[in-house]
């Protein structure tokens, strides 16, 4: 189960992740920023944000156990490891 709670930093937000998985908890920190809700986000919302982002944390959990996933990273940083996260997510 991921649970993903989003703030707003300027144009920015900031999203606490944690992700529970086989008797396991990890927690994260994920920067989005207004370009990466502009290229993969429905919308700008705090919602469209959460969702994005809860959605990412399933396309990583597909590919790699929460203990291999970064604390704290940028979401732009998921195409950088996974080439293909641009196809799943383009609007």
């Amino acid at each position: 189960m991921v649970t993903v709670s989003a703030e707003s930093k300027g144009e920015d937000w900031v999203c606490d992740v944690s992700v529970d998985q086989a008797g396991q908890r990890t927690r994260h920190t994920v920067t989005v920023r207004r370009a990466d809700l502009e290229r993969w986000a429905v919308g700008t919302k705090r919602e469209d944000v959460e969702g994005l982002v809860s959605q990412s944390f399933d396309f990583l959990l597909e590919r790699e156990p929460p203990t291999a996933i970064l604390a704290t990273f940028e979401l732009s940083v998921i195409r950088r490891y996974f080439p293909e996260y641009d196809a799943a997510f383009r609007r």
